[in-house]
């Protein structure tokens, strides 16, 4: 048999092989309804390049070291207590100063990793109002929104579009009321967005764009396929990230500028990031995987 009737057969096989999945070990198959999508990905050229070549946030101190898994997002009351976090099991939780306290309750994590795979168009940005009860949508079509946080003057709220890995700035008064922009192109696919005093914003990176996840991202199909292969999730989550986890911090102006990058492109002390929260000198620093807080002093 010539080469390319072996190498036709063996592609045939295999396009079998994934359309059935006979043995359920690809990343999807506990998802037979799984479909991928294109994301409509800034231009490669757009993407920023600067990089922080000290590797700053190997400096960050551990703290919580296994006593908190997956940590997501932070806050601290009016007082400057906590802080509070929302861990993998669905719990929010308290720092009191000497341990861990039950907040309350939510539900545990759900299939984001399907979600990141997808690439679907289904996400919205909601204003619900508490004495009408009434929930308006303001944003539709969106990939993978996530993280909102108000400016400091409350003219406008900044969202992470996390599938193309944008920032986007919807108004909420002046001449542009009830539109939305983009505010900044990312150099990576962002969690959360957080403010500061100074109404700079602070964006988790939760890693940079490969080239491979950049080109996955626009050829749905054969995204598809790959995670039709008896590959573990894990391993692709790995390819997706560029081989292993490391860490993204960036702060931009309310105008969309890049202020500042800080990084730990080894993952020796910080991995995958997913908000960072300014408090007195310092970015407490979550992660929706590790089981710890790092925190950060600035200069």
């Amino acid at each position: 048999m010539k080469p390319a009737g072996v190498f036709t057969g063996v592609f045939l096989l295999v396009a079998i092989y994934c359309a059935v999945d006979p043995y359920k070990h690809s990343a999807i198959s506990e998802f037979p309804e799984f479909e991928a999508f294109k994301v409509e990905m800034p231009a490669w050229s757009e993407i920023p390049v600067e990089k922080d070549p000290e590797n700053l946030l190997q400096k960050a101190e551990i703290k919580f070291l296994n006593q908190v898994q997956g940590p997501e997002s932070m806050a601290f009351d009016p007082t400057g207590r906590g802080p509070y976090t929302g861990v993998a099991d669905g719990r929010v939780v308290f720092w009191d100063g000497v341990k861990w306290t039950d907040f309350a309750y939510t539900s545990a994590n759900r299939n984001f990793m399907q979600l990141v795979f997808s690439g679907e168009d289904s996400g919205r940005v909601l204003k619900y109002n508490p004495k009408t009860e009434e929930t308006t949508v303001l944003v539709r079509n969106l990939q993978f929104p996530n993280g909102f946080s108000l400016s400091k003057d409350g003219s406008f709220l900044v969202f992470c579009e996390s599938s193309i890995g944008r920032l986007r700035k919807y108004w909420l008064k002046g001449e542009k009321v009830g539109t939305s922009e983009v505010m900044a192109v990312l150099p990576g696919f962002p969690d959360n967005v957080r403010t500061n005093e100074n109404g700079e914003f602070w964006v988790a990176i939760h890693c940079r764009r490969s080239l491979y996840a950049y080109l996955s991202s626009i050829y749905p199909k054969a995204r598809k396929f790959l995670l039709k292969l008896p590959i573990a999730a894990k391993i692709h989550y790995l390819v997706q990230i560029g081989g292993r986890p490391h860490a993204v911090v960036v702060k931009y102006s309310p105008e969309g500028k890049l202020l500042k990058i800080l990084e730990d492109r080894q993952g020796k002390v910080v991995k995958a990031v997913s908000e960072v929260e300014e408090k007195n000198g310092k970015l407490w620093i979550g992660s929706v995987l590790m089981p710890f807080i790092a925190v950060y002093e600035l200069d």
